[in-house]
């Protein structure tokens, strides 16, 4: 088990950047197996301004992405590849649950464990937590395609 990457080896595998970067860091990590990513919420995240001005709460649809981003980091590290000529598209969102909002100043804790890998179609089972309390959680599958 390798202990962390930070944001310079995550851009190196995912090709998400700013503002749709969306993970800071990856811990815990068992090539081949699971990951936990990791999401400071700040208030200075673009889309606060328009969900809620009032009550700024994480959009649900993000949190997935944020589990996505932290799967396909996880498979490129593992299959020691860099996004140069790869890229992991979401296939499929299953059993998508929200728990709780996530709020600016909260650290969502990313875990996503490998459920089925077969050639390049993997399946995940992804969760977020924020303070050990569960905020959301999804089954999702992802393939690898040549860029």
């Amino acid at each position: 088990m390798e202990k962390a990457i930070g944001i310079e080896e995550i851009k190196k595998l995912i090709p998400h950047r700013e503002p749709f970067l969306l993970i800071e860091g990856l811990e815990n990590i068992s090539p081949h197996e699971s990951a936990t990513g990791i999401k400071d919420v700040s208030l200075s995240e673009y889309y606060f301004q328009g969900h809620f001005p009032e009550k700024a709460i994480m959009p649900g649809v993000l949190i997935i992405e944020a589990m996505a981003q932290t799967a396909g980091a996880l498979v490129m590290h593992s299959l020691g590849k860099a996004r140069n000529n790869n890229l992991v598209y979401f296939m499929s969102i299953e059993s998508a649950r929200f728990r709780k909002p996530v709020f600016p100043g909260n650290r969502m804790l990313l875990p996503v464990s490998v459920k089925h890998a077969r050639k390049e179609t993997w399946k995940f089972k992804g969760e977020a937590f924020v303070n050990n309390e569960l905020v959301a959680e999804s089954i999702f599958t992802a393939m690898i395609t040549k860029n």
